[in-house]
This record gives structure tokens, sequence and C-alpha cells, in this order.
């Protein structure tokens, strides 16, 4: 039976959501699984709500679009909850996390599993900024590996440190340890 788990990551330009669908797909590819990354904006700018994909299946992968119904959704900026259902067609036992301060249960969605982690103050804990800016998503991915067990943080912290080679890369690695170490999950 093939296995094939969906992905969404909702950001804004700017955020690396594209580059968080990337590094998923390389991380899950480390532990032999078919992996598929897929970029989705257009003229966007900095700022305005974008998305992301990834598939990881243990076989091949045949379908070439957008993701439409996640088995988990990853929400890089909380504020976009007022904008975006980030719950649209979300499998029924899908799994939402979201970089917020808030707990789960303080998070009102209309479906879904919610596993929540200030991956914002971790960033600046760590001081993880790009001009200025906190870098959320590899600290996103530390969470996304505890709430879906789907991949190992050792892959993530791996393909972390290939992508950015010395102090960035342990820095953000650091983030992803910390997101791994610090989710809340509300099951």
């Amino acid at each position: 039976m093939n296995v094939m788990i969906e992905i969404r990551i909702h950001g804004r330009g700017g955020q690396g959501g594209v580059t968080a669908a990337e590094l998923l797909a390389r991380a899950a590819f480390k532990e032999g699984k078919w992996v598929q990354a897929i970029p989705f904006f257009g003229a966007e700018r900095r700022g305005a709500p974008v998305k992301a994909f990834a598939r990881i299946s243990d076989d091949p992968i045949l379908i070439r679009s957008q993701v439409y119904n996640p088995d988990y959704v990853v929400v890089l900026d909380s504020t976009l909850l007022d904008l975006v259902d980030v719950t649209e067609g979300l499998k029924k036992d899908g799994i939402v996390i979201i970089n917020t301060n808030r707990k789960p249960n303080g998070i009102k969605l209309r479906q879904g599993r919610l596993a929540t982690v200030d991956a914002t103050a971790i960033a600046l804990e760590l001081e993880l900024l790009v001009a200025g800016l906190p870098v959320l998503n590899t600290i996103m991915l530390g969470a996304f590996a505890r709430a879906t067990e789907e991949i190992k943080l050792d892959s993530v912290l791996e393909v972390i440190r290939q992508e950015w080679k010395g102090a960035a890369g342990e820095k953000n690695a650091k983030g992803a340890y910390l997101a791994y170490a610090r989710l809340v999950k509300n099951w």
C-alpha cells in the first residue's frame, strides 16, 4: 500500500516557506522516502500570503499539483489565521502546527489537531535574524518533526547544517532543536 503524506505550508513572502518545503523534502529523502517540494507563488511581494507544498511517500510520487487535502499544515505567521482558512481541505485526523505564543487550547480551528510553538521567540532568543526579521522556517521544521513523527529530528538538523555552513547552520539547527523541545500539542 502506498503511504503518501501531503504538507501545506502557509507563510508570508520572505519568510522562507518555499525553503522549508525543500528542506523538509530533503530530510525525508535522507530517510529513504520519495519526496516532492512545490513552490506556489506569483507576483506577491514580501509580506503577502504565500503557500508551498511537500509530499513524502514510500513509493514514487506521480501526482504533480498543489496539495488540496493535506495531512499536515504548517503556519509560519499566525496573523494569517485571520486571512486564510488554513484548515481548508485538511484530512480528518490532520495536524496544524502554528508559530504563535498562544497555547493550542486558546486557538479555535474549524478542524484538526493543533500544535503550537513560539518560533518567533526562539529566533529572537538566538538572534536568528535576516534583514532584522526573525528566521522562522528552519525552526518550524523542528516543530514539524515532533508534531508529526514523519521525519526524524536528526534528519532535519543534518539538512539545515548542509544548507548553511558554520555558525549560521548551527544557529538554525539549534532553533529547530528548541522548537522540537518546546512544541505544545492538544492531543
